[in-house]
């Protein structure tokens, strides 16, 4: 109830002890005035979220990768279900995006690549809604729509060769 680009939804790492900021901040050192800062003492030590999805986009399903199953570009990250949000304009979310990591396990600040999409009609209504998110038992990520009532399948494109006998002249 803030505005259609904020707060903006995020992924982070957590650490035993810290503090977030909920209720009182978002996105580390953002007071939020619509609650009673009855805890002004705990806004210094707020901590900022690693990288920022966008606003209202409402993330509710995540998997980390599992090496090289999907390919080289998809080995070290997470997969996120941004379910979307009835609240902003224009619509965000309805997609599911992979964010790499680096090597230490953080992401690398490289926008989300869109791994499945196409939720949203011309209008902008929600023809599903992307929610769980999975592996099967080859590797490919299964992707559970709550709207749409089905679950996808993604897996990686593997080259066919066909050999091809010449023809007699």
């Amino acid at each position: 109830m803030l505005v259609s680009d904020g707060p903006p939804d995020y992924l982070t790492s957590v650490d035993f002890g810290t503090f977030y900021g909920w209720p009182y901040t978002y996105w580390g050192r953002y007071r939020d005035d619509r609650v009673k800062q009855d805890r002004p003492d705990l806004l210094q030590y707020t901590k900022i979220p690693n990288y920022a999805l966008g606003g209202h986009v409402a993330p509710i399903g995540l998997v980390f990768s599992r090496g090289e199953t999907l390919g080289a570009q998809f080995a070290n990250g997470a997969f996120i279900a941004l379910h979307g949000s009835w609240n902003r304009y224009p619509a965000s979310g309805y997609e599911v995006v992979f964010v790499p990591f680096n090597e230490r396990g953080f992401p690398t600040g490289a926008k989300p690549v869109q791994v499945v999409g196409g939720f949203l009609n011309a209008a902008g209504d929600a023809q599903g809604r992307p929610a769980g998110l999975a592996f099967d038992g080859n590797g490919a990520l299964l992707e559970a729509d709550d709207s749409g009532n089905r679950v996808w399948r993604v897996s990686r494109r593997r080259r066919r060769f066909r050999s091809r006998k010449s023809r007699p002249d």
